[in-house]
This record gives C-alpha cells, structure tokens and sequence, in this order.
C-alpha cells in the first residue's frame, strides 16, 4: 500500500514538472518555426499526450481484448472535453478564434459523426480501421497546410527588418526546444503510468471493482497528459495550445487509436457502449462547439461560466457511469 502511496505522490510531482518542460519546449518549436501555437498543440501535442491512449490500445488489440482500446479512447474523448478543458478554463479562459469554428469544430463533429456511423452494426473491423487511419492522414495534412498559410499570411504583414538577425540561432534553439519537447513528454506518459498504477493498487485495497477501477480512475489516468499540460499552457499564457491539445487529442483517440485497434483485431463492443460512451461523447462535442459559438459572438472568449458547465457535465456522466455499472 505505501508503495502505492509513494509511486502517486512522486508522479504527480513529476507530472507537474514534466508538463512545464513539455510546454516551455513547444513553445520554444513553435517560435522558431514561425507556426502558430494551436498548431503545435494540435500535431504536437496532440499527438504527445496521446502516447499513452495508443499504448493502451495497442497492447489491448494484441492481447484480444480491443474493445478495451475503444472504451479507452472514447472515454477519454469524454474527459478531454469536460474535466481538461473545463478546468483549464477555470483558471485562464481561452480566447476562441474564428478558424476554431470556420474549420476545427467542424473536422471534429465530423469525425466524432463518423465514429457513430461507424458502430451502427455493432463491429469495427479492418476497412473500419483503414478508413480511421487514412481520415487521420487527411486531416493532419488538411490542419497543418491550412494552419501554415495562415501562419504565412500574417508573418508577410508583420515581417521587419529584425526577423533576420535571429536566423544565426535558430538551430541551437530548436535542437533546445525538441529536447525539452522529448524529455517532457517521456516524464508525462512515465509519472502517468506511475500514478494510475498506484490509484488502481489504493482502489483494489479499499475494495473498489475492476470495473469501476478502469472506467473511472485508468481513463482519467490516461488523460493525464492532456489535463497537465492544458493547464501549464494556460497558465503560461498559450491559450491556442491548450484548445488545440485538446481537438487534436480527440482527433488522434477517435482515428488514430480506435483505428490501430480496429486494424490489428475486429473489434465487437458492447452495445452500452454505443447507446451510453458514444452518445455522450456526441452530445459533449456538440456542447463544446456550441458554448464555443456563445463565446466567439459575445466576448470571444471560453471562460468560467463554459468551464463549469463542462465540469458539470463530467460529473453527471461520471455519475451516470456508475450507476449503470453497478445496476
């Protein structure tokens, strides 16, 4: 049990350290390759914090249990949404942009839409699979080549004479910046799994069910990632980042990690999980892009008000999880 105690105690410790790194280096990336912050957020780190969502479905593929891989993803569809992005707007609120809403809210209810039509008969298997991968592929290149030529565009209306002074450094900087970007991430996926094995070791001793245990505490623990790294992004101030870690993670869960899964074995879940896991994951997505609407027309910020009632809902879904798991 103390070992338990111990391993959750240092990974958070370190968890709060490694997200600073992760971020400072992202930044670091991001400005001296001239791209905007949300698109790092969303390649990048999207993709980073993700790691430990497509070990999770990887390795439960290979094992013969994918329909694991899918709870997995879908549930921590539910969590990036309600409990990291709600309370990361908590403590900074997130100015929403108009590309937000003119293409990332759009790509991201269309692939929550295609997960849904996706599971109507009951079974994903492999052409399901191929299809999430090579949707994955589109996207990623539609996000970077439109997110570049923005990037582009407003550095050819703001270029002075100065930009070029910098050149002579830019190398040792990067090279900086993807250490810290590399470093940072390995310490996040590592002191996650440390804490998520000790909570499932307390939980075991306090009596709680298997069940329970990966629905509740192995999601929120897979979420991690994303939820520290949101919050050290916002606090740093790169409000972009922390928006686009969280649509670029659900992009990865939803095509890249259920598609990988789907690839290596047919995956054929229970019918809850379309009827309780995806509808909830439809209706917090098209909350988000609703509450991101009110706040681009009002004040064109994602602030306290969004963030509690996304924290709301995550309480109520978790509530709602429970039950049906105990009746």
């Amino acid at each position: 049990m103390w070992l338990a105690v111990i391993a959750v105690l240092i990974g958070l410790a370190i968890l709060v350290w490694s997200a600073d790194v992760f971020i400072d280096g992202a930044t670091a990336l991001a400005q001296k390759l001239n791209v905007p912050s949300f698109l790092i957020g969303v390649v990048i780190l999207g993709l980073g914090t993700s790691a430990p969502e497509m070990v999770v479905s990887v390795l439960a593929a290979l094992e013969g249990s994918p329909e694991l891989a899918l709870g997995n993803a879908y549930g921590s569809n539910i969590i990036n949404i309600a409990l990291v992005l709600g309370a990361t707007v908590l403590i900074s609120p997130v100015i929403i942009h108009k590309s937000v809403l003119k293409r990332d809210m759009p790509l991201l209810l269309l692939i929550t839409v295609l997960a849904a039509w996706q599971l109507r008969d009951g079974v994903l298997d492999l052409p399901d699979g191929l299809v999430l991968l090579v949707m994955l592929v589109l996207v990623l290149g539609f996000q970077i080549v439109m997110s570049l030529r923005e990037a582009k565009s407003d550095k050819a209306s703001s270029i002075g004479d100065g930009d070029l002074a910098e050149s002579d450094d830019i190398e040792p900087s990067m090279m900086r910046g993807l250490g810290a970007l590399l470093i940072g991430l390995l310490l996040l996926v590592a002191s996650s799994r440390a804490i998520v094995w000790g909570a499932v070791e307390l939980a075991t001793f306090w009596g709680l069910s298997q069940l329970v245990i990966g629905l509740t505490i192995v999601a929120v623990g897979t979420s991690l990632p994303e939820l520290v790294s949101s919050l050290s992004a916002a606090r740093k101030g790169e409000h972009d980042m922390a928006l686009g870690n969280i649509i670029g993670s659900n992009i990865f869960n939803t095509l890249g990690v259920v598609g990988l899964a789907a690839v290596i074995a047919p995956i054929t879940p229970n019918p809850i999980v379309f009827s309780r896991d995806v509808m909830a994951m439809s209706f917090i997505t098209l909350l988000l892009a609703a509450l991101c609407f009110v706040a681009f027309k009002s004040k064109r910020t994602f602030g306290r008000s969004s963030g509690t009632v996304l924290l709301l809902v995550f309480i109520g879904y978790t509530a709602w999880l429970i039950q049906t798991v105990n009746v």
